[in-house]
């Protein structure tokens, strides 16, 4: 389902803004806003100092994203580009195995997913950084 907006910028011209809402679901809204109150240090820290106010080369991220089923931790919508930063319980061998059916299903629609670990953002952050950067790259080579 694709929506349309009319914003008007100057009364002559007018712009059409369509946007693909096909995997949002928005009965998952309430727990993605309970989400964003409740980030963890590492999702603050990277939101904070990489993912927000478009400092990704000018792309633009969203916290805590209805994606499917799930609600992905930062998302990019024009790259298609998905961040997940996985705490002490992803690590977990039961979570583990449902974490990779969830990245399977959300790559099979079409996005690229990034996994972090906590101790990685919040002690190498530039290195984060330059992972994230060179995904936005080669995003852009493919495109």
């Amino acid at each position: 389902m694709r929506r349309r907006w009319k914003i008007k910028i100057s009364s002559p011209i007018l712009i059409f803004i369509s946007v693909s809402r096909k995997h949002y679901r928005k009965y998952l809204q309430p727990y993605a806003r309970e989400n964003k109150r409740s980030m963890t240090k590492a999702e603050a820290c990277l939101w904070k100092y990489t993912l927000s106010k478009r400092q990704m080369m000018g792309y633009a991220f969203r916290r805590q994203r209805p994606v499917s089923k799930y609600i992905v931790d930062f998302i990019c919508l024009r790259l298609k580009l998905i961040i997940e930063v996985d705490g002490y319980s992803h690590q977990l061998q039961e979570n583990e195995v449902k974490d990779k059916s969830r990245q399977h299903e959300i790559e099979s629609l079409g996005y690229t997913v990034l996994r972090f670990r906590d101790e990685e953002i919040l002690n190498h952050m530039n290195q984060v950084r330059a992972l994230i950067q060179r995904q936005i790259d080669q995003r852009l080579e493919n495109k």
